[in-house]
């Protein structure tokens, strides 16, 4: 996406292309709604017990599909802490989702356009497609969840927002590399994901055909020559008696007629 990062501004041009690597390396062998809960509540967990939370920083934390589904969302903090700097205020959800549709259009992480358009000197308004309800800067994160064999588009987005987009960079690409290093060590990652086998109710046999073995090989003569059976009685089929029922319907008004 951005092509002429060599030879500006180091830091942002080297944050930049570590961002763009961590894309193309933390990549899923699936995700499900279950990852999705796995993660976030990962997330949740490594927040709470840094060292910003403990100086009452907030949180809020969503993980969405690609269409816009929610998977899994929670805040951390309170609007009203103590401190009066809880980083969680009315706004933040909507910041949080500006930050997503940065992953929608550009299928990159936000803190790679952000510092990529800060190593070539850019502004969100001179970018293609970053016009609109979109966030590029502003302490907010969110960073896209590619498939190994799905290369044309990201399947959901990880985005949270505490102030620091480094920071928040930061929390999220060592909870997905820990995660994915998790489904390694349980056999899961790189093994080729199939759909369950449906269950298939035991049907009984057949019940075995009432035709006697002459009939079938009349049927098969008539077949063999070519020849098909103008009635059931060429067949040689045996006769179906049917036992005369016991019981006889009372008449009623309808059947009484004269003759």
């Amino acid at each position: 996406m951005f092509s002429g990062l060599h030879g500006m501004s180091r830091s942002d041009a080297d944050l930049a292309q570590e961002a763009l690597t961590q894309e193309g390396t933390y990549r899923f062998p699936s995700f499900s709604a279950s990852d999705a809960v796995t993660l976030g509540l990962s997330l949740r967990k490594r927040f709470r017990a840094s060292h910003r939370h403990a100086k009452g920083k907030g949180l809020v934390l969503s993980i969405q599909s690609i269409a816009g589904h929610t998977l899994f969302s929670c805040t951390v903090g309170d609007l009203g802490h103590f401190s009066g700097y809880a980083d969680v205020g009315l706004d933040s959800w909507s910041c949080l989702e500006a930050m997503i549709e940065v992953v929608k259009r550009t299928g990159h992480s936000s803190f790679y356009v952000e510092k990529g358009m800060n190593a070539l000197g850019k502004t969100p308004k001179q970018m293609p497609g970053l016009q609109g309800d979109v966030r590029v800067q502003g302490g907010v994160l969110a960073f896209p969840i590619w498939l190994e064999n799905a290369p044309i588009c990201p399947v959901a987005v990880i985005a949270c927002y505490s102030g620091s987009s480094q920071d928040d960079h930061n929390l999220v690409v060592n909870s997905v590399r820990d995660y994915l290093n998790k489904l390694l060590r349980d056999g899961r990652a790189g093994a080729s994901v199939t759909m369950p086998i449906p269950s298939i109710a035991s049907v009984p046999p057949p019940r075995p055909e009432s035709r006697s073995v002459s009939a079938r090989h009349d049927y098969q003569n008539h077949r063999h020559h070519g020849q098909r059976p103008t009635s059931w009685q060429e067949w040689n089929l045996p006769e179906v008696t049917t036992a005369a029922s016991e019981y006889t319907r009372p008449e009623t008004p309808y059947d009484e007629h004269d003759d």
